[in-house]
């Protein structure tokens, strides 16, 4: 991932797709699994890149008390 993302902003078409989507998530929780990516910057940034989209749900679970819409 690091290797390609130094010389592409994004997974993809060089912008968000769908595949910076179905990435994302086993990325933003690799360090659960006890995986550091503090070394690879270019993840870093492509993470942040991510968090930065417009409607981005910054805490992915199921909450009854969120509404349909916040997902839209």
């Amino acid at each position: 991932m690091d290797q390609h993302l130094l010389t592409s902003g994004w997974f993809a078409a060089d912008r968000y797709t769908i595949a910076d989507i179905a990435l994302y998530a086993d990325t933003y929780s690799a360090d659960d699994a006890g995986f550091d990516l503090s070394r690879y910057a270019a993840v870093q940034r492509w993470l942040d890149g991510v968090r930065s989209q417009p409607h981005h749900i910054a805490q992915m679970h199921y909450d009854s008390a969120v509404p349909a819409e916040a997902f839209i």
